[in-house]
């Protein structure tokens, strides 16, 4: 049985290599997706700058309520991404799956972002 620490360490090793070839410019900014156990979170970076453009998260407001299952969650958070970078001009990204396999959630986040109006 695997353990989390060679998880993580798998993880990592595979997200160097993918942030090694990929990185984002004001013409196609990087969108980075992270995953934690409870949560997924989406940013739109524009990496010569250090300026995150865009950021949508699964985690609840303050007094608000949980978004349904963790899938329907990742379709909602590719969509509203998707529509806040439209609204700041950005029609092209680059996709960074931040070392996640692209498989499930991660996957469900790009289809969402693609069919919002993202190409990448």
């Amino acid at each position: 049985m695997k353990s989390a620490r060679h998880n993580s360490s798998t993880r990592e090793r595979r997200r160097g290599r993918i942030r090694a070839k990929v990185a984002g410019t004001p013409e196609r900014p990087r969108l980075a997706v992270f995953k934690s156990n409870r949560y997924l979170y989406a940013q739109i970076i524009d990496d010569s700058k250090g300026v995150t453009l865009a950021h949508v998260t699964s985690v609840p407001k303050k007094g608000g309520k949980k978004s349904g299952t963790p899938t329907e969650a990742a379709s909602l958070i590719g969509t509203t991404i998707a529509k806040q970078a439209l609204e700041k001009g950005v029609k092209q990204v680059v996709f960074d799956r931040g070392g996640f396999l692209y498989t499930g959630k991660v996957k469900l986040l790009a289809d969402a972002a693609r069919a919002g109006g993202l190409t990448f």
